[in-house]
């Protein structure tokens, strides 16, 4: 397979290798709704929050959407969009791997580009993801109107590239029948099935390029290079029923009558042109945002109805999505209308100036973009974090920067998937589903002697709040041997090789 080169692409490939494992710090006051939620809005370097997410989330989204910078030679308030070539592609491989990562097996990516970097990403994401898992190039038209003062030729579409995890295994959901296919059924001759449209009777492939006889005597022969679409025995009942369509005059091509009634519900496969009318455009995306943030709205932003589409087609209810590149925050505040688990990621401080305060309104039934059309009524929640200090220093060890408290909230979500919100200055975490979690860590137990709390010795044992069911604990060394560990009911896990990190 050809492969992109540019320069700086061997160091781009080293990259994640060495991007620093940090925790993720909770912002309580930026949180909002409810705190049982999955939810994240992650303020941060995006590099850096995606190897965060890594132990977390490896191989269980389902879908990531990115609208990453376009390299236009363009500035924008919230972001500088003026890399030279080779440094956007560096900037973007590391990124890309790492999303992958995350992709669930049966996931897929869809990433907006502009012609300026779209046919370098597309050659890029082949070599990330497999050129076998492309799936297609979305022209999506992002303007309706023609630019006069064009130089050229008047830019009215972006794309959308989409890779699978493993084109073998995902398939796209069918988009909803509209009232518009709909029309295109008629019933000129009253037929007793209800409405209907002509449809060839030949496919580009087959076996069969003989000619049939109707009833009525008309010789039909399937046009030069095309075979029958139905035997012999299909096309007599079909024939029997009234089914064949010859026009008005009775002596016309004949063609099938396919039926509405007869339609599959579960929908119609989606074009790979969307216009305006069905995925929305910019000028929708900015009074969008701007109905929701007047006084600075966000310059670039992608319209709530180009992302709706997008996970009608890529996810169900319940699925968890991604954008790395969040911007204003319209990915997650789609994938909160549509009852989609989110991550959300953005560096700027427009997390939190446009993104949390935007799903803060959602959260409060917003009810701009697709709000009537997914009937939303406002609930739910999200967590606000940012990225805190690096865990490992580099000899392997935890960094002596690192908090009990930012240690003991990462062990928790990443055994819980849930934040820590009730801390107190102990060892023991709490209980999620019948299990209790402890942490011996930095003196907690008053200092860093065995016997004064980092190792799990007897007396350390009976001085932590009994559990009487499953304990997960958390230390530097434990003295229980095994058949000790089984006899509590205790799964012990090493400080620092067993928090899990990549």
């Amino acid at each position: 397979m050809p492969l992109l080169d540019w320069r700086n692409k061997e160091a781009a490939t080293r990259t994640v290798q060495k991007v620093p494992y940090r925790l993720l710090d909770a912002v309580p006051e930026l949180s909002a709704g409810d705190l049982t939620t999955e939810n994240l809005l992650i303020q941060g370097d995006n590099l850096e929050a995606l190897k965060a997410l890594l132990p977390l989330y490896a191989g269980k989204v389902k879908c990531i959407y990115i609208d990453p910078p376009y390299n236009t030679r363009s500035a924008f308030s919230h972001y500088d969009d003026n890399l030279e070539h080779s440094l956007w592609l560096t900037m973007m491989y590391p990124r890309l791997e790492l999303l992958r990562e995350l992709l669930a097996e049966d996931g897929s990516i869809w990433v907006s580009i502009d012609d300026n970097e779209a046919h370098y990403l597309k050659v890029m994401m082949d070599e990330v993801f497999g050129r076998r898992n492309f799936v297609a190039n979305v022209v999506w038209q992002k303007k309706y109107t023609i630019a006069n003062d064009a130089k050229w030729l008047s830019d009215n579409h972006d794309h959308v590239l989409i890779h699978a995890k493993n084109k073998e295994i995902w398939r796209p959901n069918k988009l909803a029948r509209t009232d518009e296919m709909n029309a295109r059924y008629k019933n000129p001759d009253n037929h007793p099935k209800g409405v209907w449209k002509a449809t060839p009777l030949h496919a580009k492939s087959g076996t069969n390029s003989s000619a049939y006889t109707f009833k009525n005597g008309i010789i039909w022969t399937p046009p030069a290079g095309t075979f029958r679409r139905f035997n012999d025995d299909s096309m007599q009942k079909m024939d029997a029923n009234n089914e064949i369509w010859f026009g008005r005059n009775g002596k016309s091509i004949p063609s099938r009558k396919t039926f509405l009634t007869e339609l599959s519900n579960d929908g119609t496969p989606s074009p790979t042109v969307w216009l305006h009318t069905d995925a929305g455009h910019n000028h929708e995306a900015r009074e969008e945002v701007k109905a929701l943030n007047e006084e600075n709205p966000f310059d670039t932003p992608k319209p709530e109805n180009l992302i709706k589409r997008i996970f009608e087609l890529a996810t169900n209810e319940n699925d968890l999505v991604l954008d790395s590149f969040l911007g204003s925050g319209t990915t997650a505040a789609v994938a909160h209308k549509m009852n989609r688990r989110y991550i959300g990621i953005e560096m700027g401080e427009h997390a939190q100036t446009h993104c949390q305060p935007r799903l803060k309104k959602v959260i409060e039934d917003e009810q701009g973009g697709i709000s009537q059309a997914v009937n939303w009524q406002g609930g739910g929640g999200f967590h606000y974090f940012r990225l805190g200090e690096t865990i490992f220093d580099e000899y392997g060890s935890i960094n002596s920067n690192v908090s009990f408290k930012a240690l003991a909230a990462h062990i928790w979500f990443c055994e819980t998937q849930t934040p820590l919100t009730d801390f107190e200055k102990s060892p023991f975490l709490g209980i999620h589903n019948g299990t209790a979690y402890y942490l011996l860590f930095n003196g907690i137990l008053g200092d860093r002697k065995p016997q004064g709390g980092n190792v799990l010795t007897q007396a350390v044992f009976d001085s932590l709040p009994p559990h009487n069911g499953r304990k997960v604990i958390y230390g530097e060394m434990s003295r229980f041997q095994k058949a000790r560990l089984d006899a509590e009911n205790i799964v012990f896990k090493q400080i620092p090789y067993d928090v899990r990190a990549v």
